[in-house]
Formats: C-alpha cells, structure tokens, sequence
C-alpha cells in the first residue's frame, strides 16, 4: 500500500516543473513536494541563476531562443552600466595608478553597476518569459470559460512578446552606440572597462550559488513533518526564493 501511495506521489511530482512545485501553497506541497535539501536547491539554481536558467533548464514554459537573447542582452546592460560608472574621478586614478587596474578602489563601483544591471534585466524579463502567465493559468481549475481565457493568455503572451523585442532592440541599438562612442573615446580605459564588467557579470553568477543555499533550511522541515505544521517557515522560505 504504502509502495502504492509513494509511486502515485512520484507520478504527481512530475508532473509539476521545478517552478510549479516552488510555487505550490503550503498544502499542496505536504502532498506533493518530495525532494530533498539539494534537489530543491538545484531547482531555485535551475530556475533563478542566470547561465544554469539559460543553458541548462529546459523544463519551464519559457522560450529557449528569448531565454539565450536575455542572457548576452544582460552582459551587454553589465558592460553599459560598468561604463557609466567612468567619470572624471576613475579617469584621474587610472592615471595616478599609471593604467594598472585598482580592485580596492573599483569594487563600490562594481558593486553598484552589478545592483543596476540586476534591475534592468529583472525589469526585462518580466516581459520576455512567459513562465509564471502559464503557470497562473494551469493553477486555475475552473473549466468554464477555458478557451476564453487561453485567449487571453495568448494575446497577453504576443503583447508581452512584441513589447520585449521592441525594447531590447532600443535597449541594444543605444547601448551599442554609446559603448562604442565610449571606448573610441576613452581608448586606453577599455580594458578596465572590460575587467570591471567580467568581475560584476561573474559575481552576478556568483551570488545565487550561496543565497540560494538559504530557503532549503526553513522549507524543508516545514514539509518534514506534515503533523507539526510549520507554515510560517514554508512562507518564509516563498519569501528567501524572491531573491
């Protein structure tokens, strides 16, 4: 019997993505979410760290071609932001410092262009994944008016859709131009620009790996004992996957 209930569970699992099931309300996923501390975290890694999101996650209701367009869109936005960050004061201690590039006195700026590039790409993906619409729409159970609703949804995706390639086609043509305008100017500053922009990209990909680490260890005991119930902990960690 109990072998029975454990297939039938496994069954239920997978029928849901990793997103479905970090998303499922507190009893549903006493029901249904199985996993283990490391199996969990790998879902918020396959669907929250950029390159894993990217490349490696192919179970999700988003577009393969637009999830790769986001990703060098977002290196691009690294590059721009990183370039704004050169004003008269980095110019005068790239002289002081004959060229050599200063870590100690880069890392603020590298630090801000990394929180900017993080809520411009964040402000684009909104528009270009199509994930949670979907997922909204499979939560509904209501049968009545279904094909109205896909519908809508469709039309919502194409808006959606039409809106983020028109905007990252602006967004690519004006940080195109100005990064060109940038290092034609600033010719010797181009390959500290491109330093900066490596250590803020990378350190973007960085990040997830440990903050990640962190709404295992609240979910998984809240699901661990469905007799003891822990929701407070559950929604907690709801809020720690956000970021």
């Amino acid at each position: 019997m109990k072998r029975k209930t454990k297939k039938k569970d496994d069954k239920n699992t997978k029928k849901y993505t990793d997103e479905e099931l970090n998303l499922l309300s507190y009893k549903l996923a006493i029901k249904y979410d199985k996993r283990t501390y490391f199996q969990y975290y790998g879902s918020l890694l396959k669907t929250k760290h950029n390159f894993i999101f990217t490349f490696c996650n192919s179970n999700d209701y988003n577009s393969k071609l637009i999830k790769i367009d986001l990703f060098f869109i977002s290196f691009i936005i690294y590059i721009s932001v990183n370039a704004l960050f050169y004003d008269d004061d980095t110019m005068h201690q790239i002289y002081k410092t004959k060229g050599k590039f200063d870590i100690e006195y880069q890392i603020p700026k590298i630090l801000y262009s990394s929180l900017i590039s993080i809520a411009l790409n964040t402000l684009l993906k909104i528009l270009a994944l199509s994930n949670n619409d979907i997922i909204k729409f499979k939560q509904n159970k209501i049968k009545e008016d279904i094909e109205n609703r896909k519908k809508k949804l469709i039309n919502k995706l194409k808006m959606k859709f039409i809106l983020y390639f028109f905007i990252s086609f602006l967004v690519l043509l004006f940080l195109g131009y100005y990064i060109c305008i940038f290092c034609s100017i600033y010719n010797n500053t181009q390959f500290h620009l491109l330093k900066d922009t490596i250590i803020s990209f990378c350190l973007s990909l960085f990040y997830p790996l440990i903050i990640y680490l962190l709404p295992g260890l609240f979910r998984i005991p809240s699901l661990s004992n469905p007799k003891n119930k822990r929701e407070y902990m559950y929604k907690f960690s709801k809020v720690l996957q956000i970021l």
